[in-house]
């Protein structure tokens, strides 16, 4: 964790957070006193007006994401959003990125760029229709998928991907971070004997 975003925990109004308890945990280790306010992505839009008063009374929110980064697969892009309508100086953090961290880990980047799925549609029709237009961009695809619907998305979309390389990242700079290498088949197979636990990220190269 950057000094940086020690300082904006540190220095804030109230600390906004996915999940309370994560951070809560994290600011304890840090030695860190401030008001924890929830913002579930599934209740985002309701507490935005709460947020937003504070901010407009001039006091300073610090979000913060479970895991990755706010805003990307995460809550907080509407709170943003509002800020940015109302005026309200918005200023980004940098940290650790499992996007990013995937890439540069998989050897599959090539250095021309790729696309970013998030999350990929559930329906197996969209999922599939989803992949092949991004495969179609011509540069490696990067996207989320929970540990427990990996294999299945992996089964899913392995029809359009051949032989291609695949990279799945499991546990992004924590303790337990792995790289598991193959094509659809074999990641889907392995996945199904010893199913994944934590937050997993595919890298699907060209």
């Amino acid at each position: 964790m950057s000094r940086r975003a020690e300082r904006a925990l540190r220095e804030c109004d109230a600390v906004v957070a996915e999940d309370t308890r994560r951070t809560r945990n994290l600011m304890r280790w840090l030695g860190i006193e401030r008001p924890v306010i929830s913002l579930p992505a599934f209740d985002e839009e309701r507490r935005i007006p709460a947020l937003m008063a504070r901010l407009e009374a001039g006091q300073r929110l610090t979000l913060c994401s479970d895991a990755g980064t706010p805003a990307v697969s995460d809550p907080g892009s509407r709170l943003v959003a509002a800020a940015h309508r109302a005026g309200i100086p918005v200023t980004v953090v940098p940290g650790p990125s499992a996007v990013t961290a995937a890439v540069s880990g998989s050897g599959l980047g090539g250095g021309g760029g790729f696309v970013f799925l998030g999350f990929p549609p559930r329906s197996p029709g969209r999922l599939r229709r989803t992949v092949e237009a991004a495969l179609g961009l011509g540069v490696p695809v990067v996207l989320f998928e929970a540990a427990n619907r990996l294999a299945r998305t992996l089964e899913l979309i392995e029809p359009l991907l051949a032989d291609r390389p695949v990279v799945v990242a499991r546990e992004l700079t924590k303790v337990h971070e792995t790289f598991h290498r193959g094509t659809a088949r074999e990641l889907a197979e392995e996945l199904r004997r010893q199913p994944p636990r934590g937050e997993c990220t595919v890298v699907i190269g060209t």
